[in-house]
């Protein structure tokens, strides 16, 4: 939907189900996990843009979740708004220490309640630098874990992903349809890591078309080339049926004359500390920049399944 998704991790169906409804109404895509570890998994496997969360749970608190998540580098930056049925002053410092943006208690006014909601995802985005449209960090969040994982010992990857001819797509399609090709991009992204990557890994989206994923996992040229089939696949779907039959768009240029422009398609490069040593994060950013518009793997001869 157009706001993104949020999660709410609540036990109680009547007031899950509320909760759904009405975020619904409000243009939010709501997620509903009961349990504790099935809040994690979904989190991991589609980062929201906020989450609504109880601390009495029948698995685990909602604290051990708050900091769980705050620990995990793809979701650590994730606004999370606790729903509790205390109201003592330890409880919700306990909550802050541990990383809540917010802290309110039932009953609670629903009015109120999504005020808080859009404050903390704006209040993320302009302090954590999320792009409105993915969800996913852009440029200082993608820079400062490069600089963390630099310090590691453990090998990783790192994978520049843009997509082909996006601008031309928007200037047949809109701007809102290239929003939402962004959105789809961002969730394809986080599919293919969560399915073959770990849960150690991270993605971001430091320009419009452009994405990038961190991963653990040693087969990271199996997440490139799923990525690249999947994308130039399911992409597709947001094209007319006229120009998924006929393999291109019609682009009439300021001067008038018509071009055929190719569907969009993914391009993806990747370098790794198990083939390369780093210096420094450009060294990193441009490395697989250079990969990605060679069509080869950095340190590799194993060419990729689209090239630049």
């Amino acid at each position: 939907m157009a706001n993104g998704h949020i999660l709410v991790v609540e036990d109680d169906a009547d007031i899950s189900t509320m909760l759904k409804i009405y975020f619904s109404g409000q243009g939010y895509d709501v997620l509903l996990a009961s349990r504790g570890i099935d809040a994690l998994n979904l989190a991991l496997k589609q980062p929201p843009k906020l989450v609504i969360l109880d601390i009495g749970l029948p698995d685990m608190s909602g604290y051990e979740v708050c900091r769980k998540l705050r620990s995990t580098a793809r979701t650590s930056y994730i606004p999370i708004i606790f729903l509790t049925q205390r109201d003592e002053r330890s409880d919700r410092i306990a909550g802050l220490e541990l990383g809540a943006d917010d802290y309110i208690t039932k009953p609670f006014d629903i009015e109120e309640l999504k005020w808080r909601v859009q404050n903390a995802i704006k209040s993320s985005e302009r302090q954590n630098q999320l792009d409105p449209r993915s969800g996913l960090p852009t440029g200082q969040l993608i820079e400062e874990h490069l600089r963390s994982l630099m310090r590691s010992p453990n090998h990783w990857a790192y994978l520049d992903i843009k997509i082909r001819n996006f601008s031309s797509f928007t200037e047949v399609y809109s701007f809102v349809a290239g929003d939402e090709v962004v959105r789809f991009t961002a969730l394809l992204v986080a599919d293919v890591i969560d399915r073959h990557g770990t849960q150690y890994d991270y993605i971001g989206n430091p320009g419009t078309e452009s994405f990038v994923a961190i991963t653990h996992a040693p087969d990271y040229a199996l997440i490139q080339n799923v990525l690249i089939q999947r994308f130039n696949e399911e992409v597709k779907k947001n094209y007319s049926f006229i120009d998924r039959e006929r393999g291109y768009v019609l682009l009439t240029t300021s001067e008038g004359e018509t071009r055929k422009i190719a569907l969009m398609t993914l391009s993806v490069g990747a370098v790794s500390t198990r083939m390369y040593r780093f210096s420094d994060i450009r060294e990193v950013t441009e490395l697989a920049a250079e990969a990605r518009r060679s069509g080869f793997n950095a340190g590799s001869n194993s060419p990729l399944l689209s090239s630049w």
